[in-house]
């Protein structure tokens, strides 16, 4: 399932220095799956960091085309310097599908559990979280951390791991698409 909205990273007006044409570029990131973005943008539009831009089939009313996937080697400065504080904020604006994630997380193997791939979280983390889980769902990352003693920030353990996953430095992905050589966007 592809992105319909995204979040500018960078809004870059007359597009990159480098170039000879001028066209107005913006490097977003998607809010359902976080995907790095290269889009045109359409003449006379201005857009600003942290702006929800529509990037699905239908009727865009700001974004052109898109160009390309991203990865965060390929991003400006100005929009690296944002992925954190961005993704943290779609994190918290969609905060039951995150702690959906510490309801219903599988094992990966006989060994490792998906809950353990955040960093941080360990065995002793990932068996109080599921006990806890089993007494009842959880509610908010608040109910979360006053239920499971001394757990690290689950927010910023997520953030941390979709990093992670847009460095491609994990074979696992949880919550971003896979790499864009196996997934052309």
């Amino acid at each position: 399932m592809k992105d319909e909205y995204a979040i500018v990273l960078d809004f870059l007006e007359s597009g990159y220095s480098d170039l000879r044409t001028s066209v107005p570029t913006a490097i977003v990131i998607g809010v359902q799956n976080f995907t790095l973005l290269e889009v045109s943008v359409k003449e006379d539009i201005i857009l600003e960091q942290e702006d929800k831009v529509y990037i699905g089939e239908k009727n865009r009313d700001k974004i052109k085309s898109i160009k390309q996937r991203l990865t965060v080697d390929d991003l400006t400065g100005t929009a690296r310097s944002e992925l954190e504080h961005i993704i943290k904020k779609i994190i918290e604006e969609n905060e039951k599908k995150y702690i959906n994630f510490f309801n219903t997380s599988e094992p990966v193997s006989t060994r490792q559990h998906q809950i353990e791939l955040l960093p941080g979280i360990g065995k002793k983390h990932m068996w109080e979280i599921i006990g806890e889980r089993r007494k009842r769902p959880f509610e908010s990352f608040k109910d979360l951390q006053e239920r499971v003693k001394l757990l690290p920030d689950p927010k910023k353990a997520i953030v941390k791991k979709i990093i992670e996953e847009l460095e491609q430095t994990n074979k696992f992905y949880l919550f971003t698409k896979p790499p864009k050589e196996t997934t052309p966007y």
